[in-house]
């Protein structure tokens, strides 16, 4: 059975393990989560929210779970911007 706060951990959770470790569970690409159907799902809560995770997917629910996502520093400066010269003569 589910818990009301799956979805919270689903949105924050990274994958422990695998091709895709450190990823967060929402993120993970469906075809990897289908490919749990086949080969089975771990056992215990991991199992559980991958395949809480597999249902979101297919039901094309991902952006209900996009206010849950952990925001980090990183994620919302903007990229560093460098700034090239021109030419080298206009130093002179």
């Amino acid at each position: 059975m589910f818990e009301k706060n799956d979805l919270l951990t689903i949105a924050s959770m990274p994958m422990p393990f695998g091709k895709y470790q450190g990823h967060l569970l929402i993120d993970l690409p469906e075809p990897y989560l289908l490919w749990f159907v086949d080969k089975g799902f771990p056992n215990g809560r991991l199992g559980d929210l991958l395949q809480l995770t597999l249902e979101i997917k297919i039901n094309g629910l991902e952006a209900l779970l996009d206010p849950f996502r952990p925001t980090t520093p990183a994620a919302t400066k903007p990229a560093a911007a460098f700034v090239f010269r021109a030419s080298p003569a206009a130093d002179h």
